[in-house]
């Protein structure tokens, strides 16, 4: 028989996935739900590290970079749309923690689970690409459902320019420790 707590934590990835804007709500009421938001975050990560590396010749280093920068990206998105979100551009009936919103931005990085897909030859930036504006829209209606945004438009601005800023982030680190190509 299966573990209740997997199936709610399954079912709560795959309507994040999907797009669902009452999982979200559901996320954020739930502090019980930390645990399994961190879980998607670390997995989302490491599938970006599996991807990057490819199944072929990955090493353990390459692996743990590519995971890394990863989950430094997805930190820093997360905090800039949190600050951003709450500080920046609230609306006035914004009324959420920094705990409810990371819960449901957490679940936003489910698309990234798909990432390990990157590994296979000549599907890496189009598993990339995909997996990253799926991840935005997820981050988007998450924004919006744990800040109370009356228009999915202020949620999009506040996660367009977290995001960039986390790209811009990102490519640095990879520039600074990723590989040197020769």
């Amino acid at each position: 028989m299966a573990n209740p707590r997997f199936l709610v934590f399954s079912d709560r990835m795959l309507r994040a996935a999907a797009l669902d804007a009452s999982v979200y709500e559901e996320i954020e009421a739930d502090p019980s739900a930390v645990r399994q938001s961190l879980a998607v975050v670390l997995l989302s990560s490491m599938a970006a590290g599996i991807g990057a590396g490819g199944w072929q010749g990955s090493s353990l280093r390459t692996f743990v970079l590519f995971t890394l920068v990863a989950l430094a990206t997805w930190t820093a998105w997360a905090w800039l749309v949190a600050e951003i979100g709450r500080r920046l551009l609230p609306e006035t009936q914004t009324r959420t923690s920094f705990a409810e919103l990371l819960r449901t931005i957490g679940f936003a990085a489910t698309p990234g689970l798909f990432q390990i897909f990157a590994a296979m030859p000549s599907m890496t930036l189009p598993v990339f690409g995909v997996t990253a504006m799926w991840m935005l829209a997820a981050m988007v209606i998450a924004v919006r459902q744990a800040l109370d945004y009356r228009h999915t438009a202020r949620a999009l601005t506040v996660c367009a320019v977290g995001w960039t800023l986390a790209l811009v982030m990102a490519f640095v680190l990879g520039v600074l420790f990723g590989p040197s190509v020769s």
